[in-house]
């Protein structure tokens, strides 16, 4: 039985792959070649390891749709030879990165683990050691020589989440995503543990499909006590708009006024497809609880239910390049594909 898997390791960027110059104190670019020089560790793994980094690396806050069908082809290309891939990315949109992944390839059969850290590699207190060490051994994770991981996962400090249930939490603590509506995939202590019964299995009959057209004309409007028609009016009147992901109070609750109903109804009812997520951090919408979301579900305003804001977005980007009527892609979208929403 084979035990020894061959994982790819992408560097995209990110602190991660940054190390200290000690002459200067300045951060610069990792070299990826003498990895097992300046991590011997890796030396310990069973595993077969081969590196590969972009030309030029990309600080998380530039990455876009065209970093991630770049991230989404390098996969592609290696699919057949490794039994798995760790994807290096900087934090501050790796969640973003790790859903819409998970929606362009479909019927996954093998780990795709996104990792990063909140230090450098070189620093003398990083994280960066650890989480690179346990994605390596989670993406080669072996069960009667099938991968155990088979979907598109976030490791981070001790833990795997499914990656398109993750947020990004904190910008200083090591523990900075979180996955409040799902629980950990695996947790990393004195073993590693992996929750089988949470896991994403696709059926092993369908060839895995990579989903390369996404449509970015979307955006997010968040809710705030006194925001005004005018407001609305300007950003709901961009031109090219094809979906909206509406971040709504509590439960999935907004203005019930008649000027705010009357811009959404008018909207969708021109073709904009317009999603209901929370603005809590855990939770999920359920409109109807509440007479304030009672008119949004009477307009169409389709239901995000706990799925996170990274994930709409990923999702609706997704599923508007399909160029589906508006019953179809309300239908889809409130259907668990990936495993994003409960």
């Amino acid at each position: 039985m084979k035990t020894r898997a061959k994982i790819l390791l992408v560097y995209t960027g990110g602190t991660i792959g940054m190390i200290k110059d000690y002459d200067s104190g300045a951060l610069k670019a990792f070299n990826f070649d003498e990895l097992l020089q300046n991590i011997p560790e890796l030396k310990l793994l069973e595993h077969e390891i081969e590196t590969l980094s972009f030309n030029e690396p990309v600080d998380s806050s530039n990455m876009n749709p065209r970093g991630w069908l770049q991230i989404a082809e390098t996969v592609e290309e290696n699919y057949e030879k490794y039994d798995g891939f760790v994807i290096l990315h900087g934090s501050d949109t790796m969640s973003y990165t790790a859903s819409v992944l998970s929606f362009m390839f479909e019927n996954l059969h093998k780990p795709i683990i996104f990792t990063g850290s909140q230090l450098p590699i070189g620093d003398l207190r990083t994280d960066a050691k650890e989480n690179l060490i346990t994605s390596i051994q989670i993406a080669g994770l072996q069960k009667k020589g099938e991968p155990v991981i088979s979907e598109v996962g976030l490791y981070f400090e001790y833990k795997l989440y499914r990656g398109n249930r993750t947020t990004k939490i904190n910008a200083e603590h090591f523990q900075a995503f979180a996955s409040p509506n799902y629980t950990p995939l695996a947790e990393s202590g004195v073993y590693l543990s992996v929750n089988d019964g949470v896991l994403w299995k696709s059926s092993l009959k369908q060839k895995t499909k990579l989903h390369k057209k996404l449509d970015d004309n979307i955006l997010i409007l968040k809710m705030f006590p006194g925001i005004s028609e005018s407001t609305v009016e300007h950003i709901l009147s961009k031109k090219s708009l094809k979906g909206v992901i509406l971040e709504t109070f509590g439960s999935g609750n907004a203005p019930n006024e008649a000027w705010f109903l009357n811009i959404l109804k008018k909207k969708i009812a021109s073709g904009l497809q317009i999603v209901n997520v929370t603005q809590c951090i855990a939770g999920s919408v359920t409109m109807g609880r509440y007479e304030t979301s009672i008119e949004l579900k009477k307009i169409g305003v389709i239901s995000g239910k706990d799925i996170t804001t990274e994930a709409a977005v990923g999702k609706m980007m997704y599923l508007l390049a399909k160029d589906l009527s508006t019953n179809v892609f309300k239908t889809i979208f409130e259907t668990s594909l990936r495993g994003e929403m409960t």
